[in-house]
């Protein structure tokens, strides 16, 4: 896949993801965390990832020139979480969104590349408002958001499920500090 690296941190690459990742999505998707926050994929054998990576992912990089990424420790290439921009037809704008395999959890990796995809989105993709929406009960989702410098808007119904969702706003990020 050509041009699959989108950007690098101190600590980390944001890569496009790749039908090879198979084993990884099939483990985060399948997190406690996963399950309750984001929802259940139906995704039950390793197998049955490789639709949600081609169908979901993939095309939304040919679709929308952007879409989750995978991130992976840089040292070790690891695989260890998703974050990058979602296009729902429910949002006048884009969403960022990510995911961590629970035994990197607090350890600064999701602010380091939410931060560093923030910057990708408005310097790269010409984003000038970028939306988050989290469930009411993510708390930990909720406080990096606004660690970002997001910031509350609304409670939005998502329309599949009828969930009621938590929508945070960039709209106050100084975009000059992003850059």
């Amino acid at each position: 896949m050509p041009n699959k690296i989108i950007l690098n941190t101190k600590r980390l690459i944001l890569r496009k993801a790749q039908l090879s990742d198979k084993q990884f999505f099939y483990k985060l998707l399948n997190t406690p965390k996963w399950l309750k926050y984001i929802g259940d994929r139906g995704i039950k054998t390793v197998s049955d990832t490789e639709g949600y990576i081609k169908d979901k992912l993939i095309n939304s990089y040919k679709t929308n020139g952007y879409g989750l990424y995978v991130f992976e420790l840089k040292e070790s290439k690891t695989p260890i979480g998703i974050c990058g921009f979602i296009k729902r037809d429910y949002l006048d704008f884009v969403d960022i969104g990510f995911a961590l395999l629970p035994e990197y959890e607090r350890k600064g990796y999701t602010y380091e590349i939410a931060l560093a995809a923030l910057r990708f989105g408005v310097i790269h993709l010409g984003f000038t408002k970028i939306y988050a929406i989290t469930s009411k009960d993510n708390i930990a989702s909720q406080k990096l958001l606004e660690k970002l410098g997001f910031e509350f808007k609304s409670y939005i119904i998502e329309p599949s499920s009828n969930e009621e969702l938590v929508l945070f706003s960039s709209e106050k990020i100084n975009i000059e500090q992003v850059k």
